[in-house]
């Protein structure tokens, strides 16, 4: 297999297994070319190949495929309903780029493993759920003759569309809102049909575990976790890029370790690490959630950043239960007091409680997500609170590091 750029970067830390060479997408024709003809054969078959393969989620949670694609089937089995596949492209996490950076180089990997996903579990109806690129990928599907049709969905640009409850309700025709998650989407998902929502990188590892195998996938990576991810980093000084790397590859290979004061792991629900901890880890899925990788300046405040992405994610929420409309509103406001020099001398402590009050209790796990990141706040980021809370910040840039769309500056 050929070395892999995308139009941004260069770096290669692996034999390429993902993205097309060159920055340049991938056409049905040259897919095959590169990867060869993709073979079906038997479901049982690829369900043992997969759970010998190790293969987890890349969309956040890491959970084992080859659980995922039984439980579905199980699900079909005993309810008599036909599954559906839903391959999630949203990628609501706007730190990442991850999934568009694939779906725009490699669209024949992913929409393989759609095909092969859908004969695993005996899936009667497939879609791929996008916020952009939906012509696109319509274009790649008319160059195809799969034996399952696949429908483009088009998302609308919101955090929370991708979570797997909502995207069913959208799928289904509903407003994209999450729903508690008993019974799951495996078995009630989509018109209440057991359902399959797998991240669309996901889907892609599955088109080349079936092509090359489980001892080829467990090539790179660690004995407990195989394979590789992508990642999307943010370091200073560089553009955002998107890269393969295996896991158990050292942290420090992917983001500088100078100038640099934490580490934001696994995007706006992941967590905040000083950089000299960081320096010491390797790529984890469990601290990996949607990704993203991103360095912070020793410049800038974390607290202020931390500010503005909890402001980003209270308003993004669904506004259907207790936790996300009155406690992400009331945590984003006390935190963004923290973030001004001089802040209330309770603020701290609410911000922690609070934090405490709302996991768990919410329709989905959007208030468990926003909380983790505030208790990673409050522990790395103590030296400057204390600074605050003396009337001081350290940071001489102002410039917000993190992305937020349609942010007021």
């Amino acid at each position: 297999m050929t070395t892999t750029t995308t139009t941004n970067f260069t770096d290669v830390y692996m034999s390429p297994r993902l993205l097309a060479p060159g920055g340049t997408a991938a056409d049905l024709s040259t897919h095959e070319l590169r990867y060869g003809p993709l073979a079906y054969g038997d479901p049982d078959g690829l369900l043992r190949t997969v759970a010998e393969s190790g293969l987890t989620g890349r969309g956040g949670a890491a959970f084992p495929m080859y659980r995922k694609l039984v439980a579905v089937a199980d699900a079909s089995r005993r309810t008599g309903r036909a599954p559906v596949v839903v391959a999630n492209g949203a990628e609501g996490e706007p730190a990442s780029r991850k999934d568009r950076t694939l779906l725009r180089l490699s669209p024949h990997l992913v929409l393989d493993g759609v095909q092969l996903a859908a004969r695993a579990t005996g899936a009667a109806e497939a879609h791929l759920a996008v916020e952009d690129g939906a012509s696109f990928l319509e274009s790649a599907l008319a160059q195809r003759h799969d034996p399952l049709p696949v429908r483009i969905v088009r998302l609308p640009s919101r955090f929370l569309s991708g979570q797997a409850s909502a995207l069913a309700q959208y799928v289904s025709g509903n407003a994209p809102l999450p729903r508690h998650q008993r019974p799951p989407v495996r078995e009630r998902g989509v018109r209440k049909a057991p359902t399959l929502v797998q991240n669309v990188e996901t889907l892609a590892h599955l088109a080349l575990v079936a092509r090359y195998g489980a001892d080829w996938f467990r090539g790179v990576g660690t004995l407990a976790q195989p394979g590789s991810t992508l990642c999307t980093l943010h370091a200073p000084g560089r553009e955002v890029r998107v890269v393969e790397a295996p896991f158990g590859l050292p942290l420090n290979r992917l983001l500088p370790s100078h100038g640099v004061s934490a580490v934001l792991m696994g995007g706006y629900h992941g967590t905040w690490i000083p950089a000299g901890e960081a320096s010491q880890r390797t790529l984890d899925a469990n601290d990996l959630g949607a990704g993203v990788l991103a360095a912070l300046p020793a410049d800038r405040c974390g607290v202020a950043e931390t500010a503005r992405v909890l402001r980003y994610l209270a308003l993004q929420s669904a506004g259907q239960c207790g936790p996300c409309l009155n406690g992400l509103p009331r945590i984003a406001s006390a935190f963004r007091a923290l973030a001004t020099p001089g802040p209330p001398a309770d603020a701290r402590h609410d911000v922690a409680r609070w934090s405490g009050l709302v996991e768990g209790r919410g329709a989905c796990h959007h208030p468990d997500g926003t909380a983790r990141l505030v208790r990673s706040a409050l522990t790395t980021f103590a030296p400057e609170l204390d600074a605050h809370a003396r009337g001081l910040c350290t940071a001489s840039d102002p410039t917000p590091f993190l992305p937020i769309p349609n942010e007021a500056r």
